[in-house]
């Protein structure tokens, strides 16, 4: 009887029903304005691109359906070395970075050294761009001649570990930086020590206040690994290279940069849900 009562007490009135209907209706209309719109100019576009002087000629050394199918197999083999290089460097990213961060959050005057050491990495591959890193480290390193001969693939793997950790080490201390300080106070409080207080308190809270930064990091990432192609590693992009050399034709080129994209697509759609998640967990109760 009690639980008869509690379900017709919570139904909704016969206004609210009215309010839901509507909507309904207009998120209905909304999609199919919207899908109507997109449609539109997509077939605008279309149009225009096709009717253009050159189309024929673009189509031709672009959009080769023959070449294109020739050239699918040795890309994605290429592909496979750029996800075995983005795995290796986003580990060694993660432990780096959060390295890096962790030393420029250290107090007191004797860390000093530290924090300007780690500033000054965070501040050197800031601003030197990738593939100058890339040259300097894949050609310079093993010039010196103190370490035995390494792949390639490795010198670039350790390239974009030291310039890509310099920018996670940034988003993870603004992170951590944004973790109000009473909660170090209440930990320390509690007993815990310095390092303690950073694995158990603050690292947590922080990294989940910069999640779709680090997120939008490594989709950048994925894109720049195709970069260590310039060191000679047949990866997506050097086999595309090599297509077009032996077809005088870049629809290869864009085989790779499809696949590249399709590589990408699912974490960048990963990242817009988490963030919209964590828009809506910090917007629970605040709507009026």
């Amino acid at each position: 009887m009690t639980n008869t009562t509690a379900e017709t007490a919570w139904q909704p009135s016969e206004l609210e029903l009215s309010r839901r209907a509507l909507r309904r209706r207009a998120t209905t209309r909304s999609v199919l304005i919207a899908f109507l719109s997109s449609i539109v100019l997509i077939a605008v576009v279309v149009i225009v691109v096709v009717n253009t002087p050159g189309w024929a000629v673009v189509q031709q050394t672009f959009f080769n359906p023959e070449i294109a199918l020739q050239s699918v197999g040795p890309v994605f083999q290429g592909l496979l070395t750029n996800l075995l290089v983005l795995v290796i460097a986003a580990i060694g990213v993660a432990i780096l970075g959060t390295l890096l961060a962790t030393l420029r959050s250290l107090r007191g005057p004797v860390f000093f050294p530290l924090r300007a050491l780690a500033a000054a990495y965070t501040d050197f591959f800031r601003g030197i761009p990738l593939l100058i890193v890339l040259y300097l480290i894949g050609y310079g390193i093993p010039a010196l001649m103190i370490f035995p001969r390494m792949p390639p693939a490795f010198w670039g793997t350790i390239a974009i570990i030291v310039t890509y950790s310099a920018y996670v080490a940034e988003v993870l201390r603004a992170g951590m930086e944004a973790v109000h300080p009473s909660q170090r106070v209440a930990a320390r409080s509690l007993g815990l020590s310095h390092a303690q207080t950073l694995r158990i308190v603050v690292i947590p809270q922080g990294v989940r206040k910069v999640v779709p930064a680090l997120m939008n990091d490594f989709v950048s990432m994925q894109k720049d690994v195709g970069l260590i192609s310039v060191l000679g590693v047949i990866d997506a992009v050097r086999a595309a290279q090599l297509q077009v050399a032996d077809t005088y034709n870049y629809t290869p080129y864009v085989v790779a940069g499809l696949f590249f994209i399709i590589l990408s697509w699912p974490m960048i759609r990963f990242t817009d849900a988490v963030t919209a998640r964590l828009n809506r967990r910090e917007q629970a109760g605040g709507v009026v």
